[in-house]
């Protein structure tokens, strides 16, 4: 069976170089545990870094760590449904926002439960996800700012999540302004400028951060130790907090064209006939694992020599050359992960976790 690893160690040296560099700027900041799917495990692992605040995209999840940890403050990251309105004042300290019927919403079912709760104004920078535009911002948090119940914490953005638009100084310096004229009409302090992610951390190392921005949220950085712009690991950070163990289950010399009529594979996948590999033959080995749990471009195998030809639904086909390693059938390959790669891993219920190395 095919397991994933969370490498206690790595992911404790990765969370403290974070914590040190936001708390030289001292910029508060919660961990994303969105990936980790509601795993007790794993979460019982980020629990013990001593975070005081968690994130996450599904309620569920949020009631899991409310249940393992009731004093850490929890946040979710979306725009509420109306039918979870009851769940997320319930199990969510604090909520991003954009609709002003759904922050209505939520000023009822927090007086009803008797319960304050705060709430982030998020912005449209650019990305085209979730956000309240620009030139709505006043007349929005007029309203808002009258509604009992609710207590706007900050203003955020997200970017890089939909259409690839990444953080910029400038970008950030506008989410600062917007805030400005809030608190001046209003005569109002908002707490928090959320513009910060995974993938705004290298403007912070780069001295690009605007000083207002002072709160983060952060899982892949955590999780992989991923600078977003370049594409490289963070100096000092692990990009292998997760491992997974594959079995082979099939290891033969196989010809490296197929035979017969070709046609669409189930994924919908075509395949043309490279001519000059008749007549070769090649190492292929048969993996315990396939696309119900992951799509193969997110596996990025230890030994290098090896790549990956694809997968059907249960099964992955790794080409393994002349076979140099004497790899056999039974032995397990070992793979890092790409960030939704690791999602769909911890989704799978047919995957088993295990947390290895020692605590500092």
């Amino acid at each position: 069976m095919a397991v994933l690893k969370l490498c206690r160690d790595k992911l404790q040296n990765n969370y403290q170089h974070l914590d040190k560099v936001f708390k030289q700027h001292n910029i508060d900041w919660g961990i994303v545990t969105k990936l980790l799917c509601g795993n007790e495990l794993f979460l019982k692992e980020v629990l013990a870094l001593g975070i005081k605040e968690i994130h996450d995209s599904r309620v569920t999840n949020l009631r899991v760590i409310k249940e393992m940890a009731p004093e850490v403050q929890t946040v979710y990251i979306k725009p509420a449904p109306k039918k979870s309105i009851p769940d997320v004042v319930k199990y969510a300290d604090v909520s991003f926002e954009t609709e002003m019927e759904t922050i209505k919403l939520l000023s009822e079912e927090a007086e009803r439960q008797q319960k304050l709760h705060k709430i982030i104004i998020m912005i449209e920078m650019g990305d085209l996800r979730e956000g309240v535009m620009g030139d709505d911002l006043l007349d929005f948090y007029a309203k808002v700012f009258q509604l009992p119940g609710i207590s706007v914490i900050g203003l955020g953005a997200n970017f890089n999540c939909l259409h690839g638009v990444m953080p910029t100084h400038d970008k950030l310096v506008q989410l600062c302004l917007y805030t400005q004229l809030i608190e001046a009409k209003f005569n109002i302090n908002i707490p928090w400028i959320s513009g910060g992610t995974s993938v705004t951390i290298p403007l912070l190392f780069n001295n690009q951060l605007p000083k207002r921005v002072n709160h983060f949220r952060v899982g892949e950085a955590l999780f992989f130790g991923l600078n977003l712009f370049t594409g490289e690991t963070f100096e000092g950070m692990y990009d292998d907090v997760f491992e997974l163990e594959t079995e082979i289950i099939e290891l033969t010399e196989k010809p490296m064209v197929p035979s017969g009529m070709l046609a669409e594979n189930p994924s919908g996948e075509s395949f043309e006939i490279d001519e000059s590999l008749y007549g070769k033959t090649s190492h292929r080995a048969i993996l315990d694992i396939g696309l119900l749990d992951i799509n193969p471009k997110f596996l990025l195998p230890k030994d290098e020599s090896l790549s990956v030809i694809g997968a059907s639904s249960d099964m992955l086909v790794v080409e393994l050359g002349e076979n140099l390693q004497d790899y056999k059938v039974g032995d397990v390959l070992k793979f890092n992960l790409r960030y939704m790669g690791a999602l769909s891993i911890l989704n799978s219920r047919y995957i088993s976790k295990e947390v290895v190395g020692a605590s500092f």
